[in-house]
């Protein structure tokens, strides 16, 4: 990989850029690279920590908080030729070599590499693979939770076997905040669908590439820590988080499907509402109203 091209999407990211940044020659060591960043319209000091920390880097400022998909494409038409190109979110820490490694895994039907990722803290790897949505899956979901029912596949779309964690693993998708793409995966797929303002986004794109031939693998030797995000405890993205679960549900599937697909979400939002999850009543309120889930057409 001669031109690898690091993409990132900032928003109000001035407190998390400093640690990235730090991290980023270590993660990207025995690469050559450039940083590309989309900034969508931050408040706060990124534009100016990018400035004084990565006065190298090419910063995008799109002008306003486009989303996380229209952020990539705004970087990505930004970056000029690559080889390959790793999409990354500001609040990762690439362990050394990360993203080599997830280069060299590249090909032979991979268009997707993802790492193992750590929450910041903890010493097992996060669950990051998952299955493509199915109303079955969505109901073991909803009747004994996502973890319990990650060991049988026909029943949550996590994937929680431990040997899953340790080889080379395909999925239909992965958590979407470390990922390498191949410039031929990026040339078949197109754009990153910006109707999805955040959230789905990256589930979208990796079936997408799935469906034209190119497979999302985990690569066990490539690291990263996570700092996170608050979409488990802020009932407003979790919501959105619901939302565009089903949004994209019905994007794939027909009517009486995500009829049935739906219900079976809003079972699992309902039943973790009535246990006290504000985050969850939310969204089974936002669930229940009509035109919540209107569906737009993809890119």
């Amino acid at each position: 990989m001669n031109r690898v091209a690091v993409i990132v999407v900032t928003w109000n990211s001035a407190s998390v850029l400093p640690g990235f940044l730090a991290a980023l020659p270590v993660g990207m060591a025995g690469l050559d690279w450039r940083l590309v960043v989309a900034d969508n319209d931050s408040a706060d000091d990124t534009v100016e920590v990018l400035g004084t920390l990565a006065p190298d880097a090419t910063v995008v400022q799109t002008g306003r908080n486009a989303g996380y998909a229209a952020g990539i494409n705004a970087a990505l038409t930004a970056a000029g030729p690559y080889d390959a190109v790793v999409i990354c979110n500001p609040d990762i820490r690439m362990r050394r070599g990360c993203a080599r490694r997830l280069l060299d895994s590249l090909g032979d039907g991979v268009g997707i590499a993802v790492p193992l990722l750590y929450e910041e803290g903890r010493a097992t790897p996060h669950y990051s693979l998952r299955r493509e949505s199915s109303v079955s899956r969505a109901l073991g979901e909803a009747v004994i939770g996502n973890r319990r029912a990650g060991r049988f596949p026909r029943l949550s779309e996590l994937v929680t076997d431990p040997v899953a964690y340790q080889r080379p693993t395909r999925a239909d998708w992965a958590t979407g905040a470390l990922m390498a793409v191949s410039a031929d995966c990026l040339a078949a797929c197109g754009p990153w669908d910006e109707s999805f303002f955040l959230y789905s986004e990256e589930t979208e794109y990796c079936l997408r590439a799935r469906d034209l031939g190119y497979a999302t693998q985990l690569e066990p030797t490539a690291e990263a820590v996570h700092l996170g995000g608050d979409s488990q405890v802020s009932p407003r993205l979790w919501t959105l988080l619901t939302l565009n679960r089903v949004r994209l549900y019905g994007r794939r599937h027909g009517s009486v499907a995500t009829a049935c697909f739906r219900g079976a979400v809003f079972l699992r939002e309902a039943s973790r509402a009535a246990l006290g999850r504000r985050a969850s009543r939310a969204a089974a309120a936002a669930l229940s109203r009509p035109g919540a889930l209107r569906v737009t057409p993809g890119p």
